[in-house]
């Protein structure tokens, strides 16, 4: 998983760094918002950490123009101010958590965990979009319809309910237990061996090369995501 720390403190962002890295993150980081912003649009980003204080351009405004940018990826803002109006600005333009400094390191991990284990939010309507095609394939959401160079795929409703979840979230990173829980539901009582399954007979039929899986990928460790 990789993280972009946007912060202009050189101790905080030393210390921040080498405890991300020590727990098995990849570390970016820009000392200034502009910088920040650019790196958020350019480069594959899991998380962000923003502090609110930056020169150049402000966390306020990184968040905003991000969200406008749809840029999805999850903000943890970092901020001097206690004040509530200053947290809910932050929320209201685009992020996910705030921590107030000064902070625990051992709760900035624990935040971290939590928005990296939280699914995307989706926006309105997005579930119910239509269609979306990737390579060959086009998929219709509404009709329930999988198309592969103009011949009909079958898929199973299980198999059809995971794709449009990876499709809907694509990018994301998913463990087995967070798929589990979305596509087959907390009361159903499958095992993480039924996801691998499912994902191989999705690469059987719609993968160019099933053993080389351009679009449904794996990410060792962790789980799968789509990939577009």
């Amino acid at each position: 998983m990789r993280i972009l720390l946007v912060e202009d403190e050189p101790g905080l962002i030393i210390t921040l760094t080498d405890r991300l890295r020590s727990e098995g993150y990849d570390v970016v980081s820009a000392i200034d918002g502009r910088t920040g912003f650019d790196k958020a649009l350019s480069e594959d980003i899991d998380l962000i950490i923003l502090d609110v204080m930056l020169p150049k351009k402000n966390g306020y405004d990184v968040a905003r123009d991000l969200r406008q940018k749809e840029i999805s990826t999850p903000i943890l803002m970092l901020t001097a101010k206690g004040e509530t109006i200053d947290k809910v600005l932050g929320l209201k333009l685009g992020a996910d958590d705030y921590l107030t400094k000064p902070f625990e390191v051992i709760e900035l991990l624990a935040r971290v965990e939590a928005l990296l284990r939280r699914p995307p939010v989706q926006k309105p309507g997005e579930a119910n979009s239509n269609a979306f095609s990737f390579g060959e394939i086009s998929v219709d959401f509404k009709r329930a319809e999988v198309v592969c160079n103009e011949r009909p795929v079958e898929l199973s409703a299980m198999e059809f309910k995971l794709l449009q979840f990876l499709i809907e979230n694509r990018g994301a990173v998913h463990s087995r237990d967070a798929l589990l829980d979305a596509v087959w539901g907390y009361d159903a009582m499958p095992t993480t061996r039924t996801v691998d399954v499912h994902i191989a007979w999705l690469r059987q039929k719609l993968e160019e090369n099933p053993r080389h899986p351009k679009f449904i990928q794996t990410v060792h460790g962790i789980g799968y995501k789509f990939a577009n």
